[in-house]
């Protein structure tokens, strides 16, 4: 009877806490309010700044384009969002913030609030202001699109259902080995891995609109990802055991989304 009531509790949770998103229409499970997310970014923002070495915006031409081109993409959204009333007040508790780190990865993250960073080694990649602002919509996207909450959602639900089904085989010794050496591995390549590809073709598609929105041509696209599989060196696992698309699949995908992103697309005046 326990176990059927912590099932039953366990499931109208899980209900409970699917919400649909404004942007893309599809229902994600968030179990952690938005608010404390940001509040938390705030603190592991500065944390990460004053570890490591930021590069001055007053002194370096990269730092300064790097804030240029991510302020201009959040103007992008900011008024890409004012059109949807269900969508603007999604960003209010927003504080933009884009600094350069001097780092040779090749990364870019926006944490929850907008708290973004490009590292040093990202911009050999990028090569022009465009496919900055591409990558920085990319990035900002699977922020507003509250992509965090969803994998951490979806990771503490993994975890608690682990627990559950090990109070359910307690008793059981082979069954709960089983159970333990399938679920794992299944959660994973089964689900988790999944909706993070798919988090990161949202992330590809918008980030493309609000790339042209901001007067990027989203075009350079195309060209950034194929540098950006080049470098790799085809170094990474199979599709099924990786967090992103196939390189090759995910430039696809970025083709068949060009001309939605290019009606929104109206070049700078210089």
């Amino acid at each position: 009877m326990k176990k059927a009531l912590l099932l039953l509790f366990a499931s109208s949770a899980i209900f409970a806490a699917c919400t649909t998103n404004a942007v893309t229409g599809r229902s994600q499970l968030s179990l952690f309010p938005e608010s404390t997310l940001q509040q938390e970014a705030v603190t592991q923002y500065q944390s990460f700044l004053s570890e490591n070495k930021v590069v001055s915006q007053t002194s370096s031409r990269d730092a300064e384009m790097v804030r240029r081109v991510g302020s201009r993409i959040a103007q992008a959204i900011t008024s890409y969002y004012s059109k949807n009333p269900e969508l603007s007040k999604e960003l209010k508790a927003y504080k933009w913030e884009f600094n350069l780190v001097d780092n040779p990865q090749v990364n870019a993250w926006c944490m929850p609030g907008g708290k973004v960073v490009v590292y040093t080694g990202l911009l050999p990649i990028t090569q022009n202001e465009a496919a900055l602002a591409v990558v920085l919509g990319h990035e900002i996207t699977h922020a507003v699109a509250h992509h965090g909450n969803e994998r951490m959602s979806q990771g503490a639900l993994a975890q608690g259902l682990q627990v559950a089904g090990n109070i359910f085989t307690q008793n059981r010794s082979q069954a709960n080995a089983l159970f333990n050496n399938i679920f794992g591995p299944a959660a994973q390549v089964g689900v988790l891995l999944p909706n993070s590809r798919r988090q990161e073709t949202e992330a590809d598609h918008y980030g493309l609109i609000f790339a042209a929105i901001a007067g990027y041509n989203p075009q350079e696209a195309v060209p950034f990802w194929t540098r950006m599989a080049n470098a790799s060196n085809g170094e990474k696992p199979p599709v099924f055991l990786s967090s992103h698309p196939a390189d090759a699949d995910r430039i696809a995908q970025i083709q068949k989304d060009m001309p939605e992103a290019l009606k929104y697309y109206k070049p700078l005046r210089k």
